[in-house]
């Protein structure tokens, strides 16, 4: 079982050219982006994304990645010829308008403002490979930590599980008191309203009936300890199963919900109480969940 939070890194150099990337994710119900990529990476956000979803199915990543060219790169320099022409039209210009003598050389145009700068990682090939590379690099790190920040998740999952069966295990015991209560309490109140010989038998024995009828929460204990149990499994699976404990903890809290409803017993509530509290803690953590 992986969290959706977890953080990994990667370097890929070649050629003099290293390029490293970082990856962090937190939960979120589907996978979304936030990739922070130099202008001229921007060619590689489908790769990127597409490398990315081998490894990740759902959560928020967020992508950074940083560039460094070593002393032993091939320096590539650009000059911008247009601009270069710009300047000597301008000085042209104010020689004749003026009389001054124009004495631009090229060693003065190159010192200009950006007629010349280092060319920024023209192969792309190469690129592409460093930078997938540091990615697939940082994937596997990541998937270190979510695997980890996962079995912490399980074990506190699992404990939360325990306590939840605890709960619905004084509830199973109690409920069948509670129509034995009730018709205990009914027939006293019948005999302090009036003689034993007046008692109408059918009668009591309808209501009773009735009552039970009302508050019977078998079915939704059975319910109840199934998802428990399926919950419990999904735990130990491989897979991705933060969607399917999403739907396990809404069958919880309706079924808990139609228990407390229907006990109309004070031991049952005060527990269906304590379901919910546990209930809410497993809810935020199952968000927490592949």
């Amino acid at each position: 079982m992986l969290s959706m939070t977890g953080y990994g890194k990667g370097t890929a150099s070649k050629q003099g050219l290293s390029y490293t990337v970082e990856i962090k994710t937190v939960n979120h119900k589907s996978i979304d982006w936030g990739l922070k990529l130099p202008r001229n990476l921007i060619f590689l956000e489908d790769s990127i994304k597409k490398t990315v979803q081998k490894y990740v199915t759902r959560g928020h990543v967020d992508i950074f990645v940083t560039f460094e060219k070593g002393a032993d790169a091939e320096t590539d320099l650009n000059v911008d010829l247009s601009l270069v022409k710009a300047y000597v039209n301008a000085a042209k210009l104010i020689s004749e308008e003026t009389g001054a003598s124009n004495d631009l050389k090229v060693s003065d145009i190159i010192s200009l403002p950006d007629v010349v700068s280092k060319a920024f990682g023209d192969d792309d090939e190469l690129i592409k490979e460093l930078v997938l590379s540091a990615l697939e690099e940082a994937l596997k790190n990541l998937i270190v930590m979510r695997k980890k920040e996962g079995e912490a998740l399980k074990l506190d999952l699992k404990s939360k599980l325990d306590t939840m069966s605890g709960y619905l295990d004084i509830i199973k015991e109690r409920a069948p008191l509670v129509v034995e209560d009730y018709k205990a309490k009914l027939q006293e109140r019948i005999a302090e309203l009036c003689a034993p010989q007046n008692v109408d038998e059918a009668r009591l024995a309808t209501e009773v009936a009735l009552f039970a009828d009302h508050c019977a929460i078998d079915e939704e204990i059975t319910r109840l300890s199934m998802h428990i149990k399926h919950v419990n499994e999904l735990l130990d699976d491989t897979k991705p199963v933060g969607r399917n404990i999403d739907f396990f903890v809404q069958e919880f809290i309706r079924e808990t919900n139609t228990i407390g409803s229907k006990a109309n017993d004070l031991t049952i509530t005060t527990q269906v109480l304590a379901l919910k509290n546990e209930i809410e803690k497993v809810r935020e953590q199952a968000c927490n969940i592949e």
